[in-house]
């Protein structure tokens, strides 16, 4: 399979407060997500992870600031951006192969072209016998490929990932970092990945974003990413004791 390269989407936060009425969570969020890049978001539960990550998705409009895509508000949701959550949110009477469709039926695709599409992805990660299975007979981790291909048979220019691993055995989990990788490569698409595992976030992060109950501490850089050996202890002690 030749996975259709896209642009990244770029994003960028100015002046931003976010949360809800009565209950503001984030202040003077400036950030930018770069296009083509793995922005990992760590942070103690509370601190407003999750909430960026909607924002971003355009579920939760700001309470203050700007907050753009491409240059231009962010005004709701859109095909551009895909999410992927830690519950795996696949509709049960559609089989593996009929989850992985139906973001291109909502898009009204020909069924032969859709079909052929869902097709590849789920060969991609690694579901090509599992195609017409519901999703009450796979696994965890095999819900979260199909939830993986799903959101990336659509070609997202941003895929937003809400701790989608959190559920996962660490032996699953490991996997799962591994195919991500492996099933981004070539698409061109941005990543912000929310997760409270900090090694998780090393492995997978261009960037890792900090944030605090209230603000965004730092942004810092990874070198050696991709990399189960890469001796990543400072930067993890640093993270650590900001967190």
């Amino acid at each position: 399979m030749t996975t259709a390269t896209t642009t990244g989407a770029a994003f960028r936060l100015h002046g931003v407060r976010l949360g809800h009425p009565g209950n503001t969570v984030l202040r003077g969020l400036d950030l930018t997500v770069r296009p083509g890049e793995v922005l990992a978001v760590v942070g103690p539960s509370g601190c407003g992870k999750s909430t960026l990550l909607r924002t971003l998705a355009g579920l939760l409009p700001s309470r203050g600031g700007a907050v753009e895509q491409d240059g231009r508000p962010i005004g709701g949701p859109h095909a551009d951006r895909a999410l992927v959550f830690q519950e795996d949110a696949l509709l049960p009477w559609r089989t593996a192969l009929a989850n992985v469709e139906l973001p291109l039926a909502i898009r009204k695709e020909p069924k032969a072209e859709r079909r052929r599409t869902a097709t590849e992805w789920l060969g991609r990660v690694g579901l090509a016998d599992h195609a017409h299975r519901l999703p009450h007979q796979l696994s965890g981790g095999q819900r979260q490929r199909v939830q993986l291909a799903r959101a990336l048979a659509a070609r997202p220019r941003a895929v937003l990932m809400d701790e989608p691993f959190g559920a996962l055995d660490a032996q699953t989990r490991a996997g799962m970092q591994d195919l991500l990788v492996d099933v981004l490569a070539g698409t061109g698409a941005t990543v912000v990945f929310v997760t409270h595992d900090v090694d998780e976030a090393l492995f997978l992060g261009d960037r890792v974003v900090l944030l605090a109950a209230g603000a965004l501490l730092d942004v810092l850089d990874v070198p050696l990413r991709r990399e189960r050996t890469a001796d990543h202890s400072a930067l993890r002690r640093r993270i650590l004791s900001s967190l």
